[in-house]
């Protein structure tokens, strides 16, 4: 299995994304998909949670995820920019093997007194020219909720 698609279920067991997204999608053809990234910086590594997530409609979400960590990451926009690049590569590789498209989570705001907001005419521009549908605090944000939750 590719190393950016290793992805774990919430009780650990390794589950092979394209085999489950294909399967939850013969199942529920409706499902939407969210791909998102968060990271967060511990001791001297910075942990980065990337999820796919399935919601159902009104009915629910499920997701899986993949753990990975880096040595840390001082500055601010080379490990936000990393998320970006993490959740548009597993995006990326759904859409060859599938031929569709997840909308990517991004955990950066829109409002300007955030200090991620410097990044999200640059990273939604790059998805957006991949033709992917991009999510923004504080609107949508399914699989990085996801991703910040076990981030922590």
């Amino acid at each position: 299995m590719n190393e950016a698609l290793d992805f774990k279920d919430i009780h650990g067991n390794k589950i092979d994304p394209i085999d489950h997204t294909r399967k939850i999608l013969a199942e529920n053809p409706f499902v939407s998909i969210h791909i998102g990234t968060d990271s967060q910086s511990i001791a001297k590594q910075t942990r980065y949670i990337t999820v796919i997530a399935y919601r159902f409609g009104n009915r629910g979400v499920h997701y899986i995820l993949k753990k990975s960590g880096v040595p840390q990451i001082k500055d601010l926009w080379t490990r936000l920019w990393k998320e970006t690049e993490m959740s548009i590569d597993v995006a990326e590789s759904i859409k060859k093997r599938l031929d569709i498209k997840a909308e990517i989570d991004m955990d950066y705001n829109e409002d300007e007194n955030f200090k991620s907001n410097k990044l999200v005419n640059a990273t939604r521009g790059w998805a957006n020219s991949l033709g992917y549908k991009v999510n923004i605090k504080p609107h949508g944000q399914i699989a990085t909720r996801a991703a910040d939750y076990h981030c922590k």
